[in-house]
């Protein structure tokens, strides 16, 4: 285990987002990163893999930087890069919440809980927890118990959760996500709209599942990464499979793209069926002139043609 992930973000002022961003890209690149780095007004949030070398000497830059005094990394080993490429990109805002009137995590927050003390609030059968991530990131592990919002986006959820107001009402609420950047906001928001008691696992389940007391327990299944890696196991102690199989409802946590690049979306799938369905997650996906899965295969007509039948039949 040679190279590093780090995970993190920090909540700060940066004045002129773009020309930050081109200046911390060349840096990035000087040293050797690769990552995806989103810089705001109101602060950075990246994900980086590099050698541990390359990685402590980013870790060291941005700790002596005024800018981001207090910054906290997550940090994964691994063997190799988790990213093809580096990019440092300025954007409107962290994440989107899609408010009328945004939320400054350093004015409003929800409580923040240690591993240790969010396990124990888990357990409280007056405790209500909120999985803030996207659908999909849900389906392959969550919290035991945790609510799914029915949304395609995390900018929906707090429409959803003012539709359904009365799972929360008169209850602890838990928030967490996966490096607690956006339960810095959605608690705030929560405790805006009038939910007294809203707490968040402080650092994220990134954070929780190397705790030495809790060791990831009451949590099902992976946690899914924004990088090559897309899934990482959190529970110490036991293993438990929530995902299934898009094809065929099995038990999977292996994720792949749809082989359309028209549609690209993430599925759960085994090898088998990936192979079964040519990478496609529908048949008219399958059927599509740019199947990336037929010309990464090298499959021919015939055998692309009988494929089909196939699944036709």
């Amino acid at each position: 285990m040679n190279y590093q992930v780090l995970l993190y973000y920090h909540y700060t002022t940066i004045e002129d987002p773009a020309v930050f961003s081109a200046e911390h890209l060349a840096f990035c690149k000087e040293i050797g990163l690769k990552g995806r780095i989103l810089v705001a007004n109101e602060g950075i949030n990246g994900t980086v893999s590099g050698t541990i070398e390359q990685t402590e000497a980013y870790m060291e830059k941005m700790k002596s930087d005024p800018l981001f005094e207090g910054i906290v990394f997550k940090i994964d080993a691994v063997e190799s890069h988790a990213f093809k490429k580096m990019h440092v990109r300025p954007r409107p805002e962290l994440v989107n919440l899609g408010l009328e009137e945004d939320v400054n995590p350093h004015e409003l927050t929800g409580r923040y809980l240690s591993p240790e003390q969010f396990m124990k609030e888990l357990q409280d059968e007056n405790t209500v927890v909120l999985d803030v991530r996207n659908t999909y990131e849900y389906d392959v592990g969550h919290f035991r118990g945790a609510i799914r919002p029915e949304v395609q986006n995390f900018r929906d959820t707090p429409q959803w959760v003012r539709e359904n107001r009365e799972l929360f009402e008169g209850k602890n609420v838990l928030t967490y996500c996966t490096g607690g950047i956006r339960c810095e906001k959605f608690s705030g928001w929560m405790k805006r709209e009038g939910f007294g008691d809203v707490g968040q696992l402080h650092g994220g389940v990134a954070t929780y599942s190397k705790d030495p007391a809790t060791k990831g327990q009451l949590w099902d299944g992976q946690m899914y990464v924004f990088d090559e890696r897309l899934t990482v196991p959190i529970n110490q102690v036991e293993h438990v499979v929530v995902g299934r199989d898009h094809f065929d409802g099995t038990p999977c946590e292996r994720y792949i793209n749809c082989a359309n690049p028209e549609c690209n979306k993430q599925v759960l799938a085994s090898e088998e069926n990936e192979a079964k369905h040519l990478g496609g997650c529908t048949i008219e996906c399958t059927k599509h002139e740019r199947n990336r899965y037929i010309v990464r295969n090298g499959l021919s007509e015939q055998q692309v043609e009988e494929a089909i039948a196939l699944l036709e039949a």
